[in-house]
């Protein structure tokens, strides 16, 4: 077997620069296929932009990114196919104010893997069902909640048949009493197997889904555990003074 196929997603020795200042430093990582994976850190530490590297939204400059045994490199052919195999929901829902919640699953589909506009739209109801929300199939994004948006945002995402799953802070623009429907539908979407990379501040999900947390700061990895032991005694004095500050 091809070593680099045994991990959904390697980094190795990721640096990235904006301009001078160096946002990431000599990350290494490997990402099992279905493992749940959460990174968390400080404001500032180069989490986003490290899962942002990963389908390129982001360009590193020094490193090696692998999806799926693919090389994340300046070949178009590669980018596409990771593309494919990853789904991004963001810290805003990204909508499409114009369109039914219904065409904002189907018409990414349409324009980017060449469905028919029926199959698309079956596709987006099994979706907009699995994330709880088919009932505002027809109506528009503004109609609907915070929480409610952010699972169409995952419902979108899902209808592209991803592998993997990175979530930017998905739940940090929504009203605190919105944050757990949009958790309870990653949770579920964990329970199924899926491959993904969660950056998020809300660590009763990190121990619940989490295979292993990742805490960042100042651009580096600085600790990774399974749940139990990253929370309940973790090594690296960085690790426990963030830990103090935020579940104070």
């Amino acid at each position: 077997m091809n070593v680099d196929a045994e991990a959904a997603i390697r980094i190795s020795a990721l640096n990235k620069w904006y301009d001078t200042f160096q946002v990431l430093k000599n990350i290494d990582l490997d990402v099992a296929v279905s493992e749940r994976i959460v990174v968390c850190g400080p404001s500032g530490s180069g989490k986003s932009t490290l899962i942002r590297c990963i389908n390129r939204l982001e360009e590193h400059q020094e490193g090696r990114i692998l999806v799926n045994g693919t090389p994340l490199d300046d070949s178009v052919k590669n980018l596409d196919a990771i593309r494919r195999d990853v789904g991004m929901v963001f810290q805003h829902f990204n909508l499409f104010p114009h369109l039914t919640v219904k065409e904002n699953c189907a018409l990414p589909q349409i324009l980017s893997r060449g469905a028919q506009r029926r199959e698309a739209e079956e596709r987006a109801m099994s979706f907009l069902t699995k994330v709880r929300i088919p009932e505002q199939a027809e109506k528009y994004p503004g109609q609907l909640s915070g929480g409610q948006q952010q699972r169409v945002a995952i419902a979108r995402a899902l209808c592209m048949m991803p592998k993997i799953m990175l979530f930017d802070e998905p739940t940090s623009a929504l009203d605190p009493e919105m944050v757990k429907e949009v958790l309870d539908t990653m949770v579920a979407l964990a329970e199924d197997g899926m491959t993904m990379i969660v950056v998020t501040h809300e660590m009763g999900f990190a121990r619940k889904v989490a295979d292993r947390v990742v805490f960042m700061e100042s651009g580096e990895i600085v600790e990774i555990g399974k749940p139990d032991v990253f929370f309940d005694a973790p090594t690296q004095v960085r690790t426990q003074n963030f830990l103090r500050n935020i579940m104070h």
